[in-house]
């Protein structure tokens, strides 16, 4: 069972940045997708980030330019950087992982990831 463990929530500034980690343990796959959703309250859970363990990624429009995700896979780390962080990027950040299947890319689909973390809380201040 693949547990994932979020980190690096926390207070800042608007035009402030962060950097959001999540620890993937005994992830054995060769090939696997880990994303970046967030849920505010009151709104749906959206995607933000994707990463195929390829190296590619891709980006929901509204953090284009401003977040980037990278996986270490030394570390078993997935990671967010964010910068120039909105009011509107407050939320509780989850990340998520699964199998690439083979041919496959990664989605932004939340039903397709199989593992979840607890999620951490970013917070942003006008």
């Amino acid at each position: 069972q693949v547990q994932l463990v979020e980190s690096g929530g926390g207070s800042v500034q608007a035009g402030g940045s962060l950097r959001l980690s999540c620890v993937a343990s005994e992830y054995t796959y060769v090939s696997y997708c880990m994303a970046w959703f967030r849920q505010a309250p009151g709104k749906e859970r959206e995607a933000v980030a994707v990463a195929d363990s390829d190296g590619s990624t891709s980006y929901a429009d509204s953090v284009q330019g401003r977040f980037f995700t990278w996986i270490d896979n030394h570390k078993n780390t997935l990671y967010l950087q964010m910068y120039t962080l909105k009011s509107e990027d407050a939320s509780m950040y989850y990340c998520a992982a699964s199998r690439r299947i083979p041919g496959s890319g990664c989605t932004n689909q939340e039903g397709d990831y199989d593992y979840w973390g607890q999620g951490t809380q970013v917070t942003v201040s006008s």
